[in-house]
């Protein structure tokens, strides 16, 4: 089930993911309550599992982490999986998450039962957690956005506006878009 499916509000039916000027906050803005249940891919086009959960600071309003759970059978003895925010990418066309980590090393995650959660707020589970997954936190305010850390561009699919402006440049079409 995608996230049009579990639209209750209908913000996403005059959307075209292709286009950027339709009505409607997707894909840049979306409600988490139509990602939860969102279906996580790898690029190896196999199922990761499905967000059980999104995790957000309550501090500073970030979104820190998405919880996947990956495993089991029909949602018994499922593993659950904090996967930091930044190591998802949405992927329109598809209408689901791609995270770019094999199957097999998924499985030997750092993950967690559902009955006994970890405390997502200690530095040190989250610098094993970014570590694992090689990103940045989603407290470390140094990161440039829409780069990695050795500065090469990141693959971006939702092209991301400069702070103070009301438009972004589409790099497919080169023509500016209001954000």
């Amino acid at each position: 089930m995608s996230y049009e499916d579990r639209d209750t509000y209908g913000m996403y039916k005059s959307t075209s993911y292709k286009s950027y000027d339709k009505q409607g906050p997707g894909p840049r803005l979306m409600g988490a309550d139509t990602l939860i249940g969102e279906d996580v891919y790898n690029h190896k086009d196999e199922d990761l599992g499905d967000i059980k959960e999104i995790m957000l600071d309550m501090n500073t309003g970030a979104v820190a982490y998405a919880v996947l759970s990956f495993g089991g059978f029909l949602g018994i003895a499922d593993k659950l999986f904090a996967v930091p925010w930044k190591a998802l990418k949405l992927d329109t066309e598809n209408k689901r998450f791609i995270l770019n980590v094999d199957k097999e090393r998924l499985e030997a995650a750092p993950g967690f039962d559902k009955d006994d959660w970890p405390n997502m707020a200690d530095p040190t589970w989250q610098n094993t957690i970014n570590s694992y997954y090689g990103t940045k936190s989603y407290t470390d305010t140094t990161a440039t956005k829409g780069y990695t850390s050795s500065g090469k561009k990141e693959d971006r699919i939702i092209p991301e506006a400069p702070s103070g402006t009301d438009f972004v440049k589409d790099e497919t079409g080169g023509d500016y878009v209001h954000k």
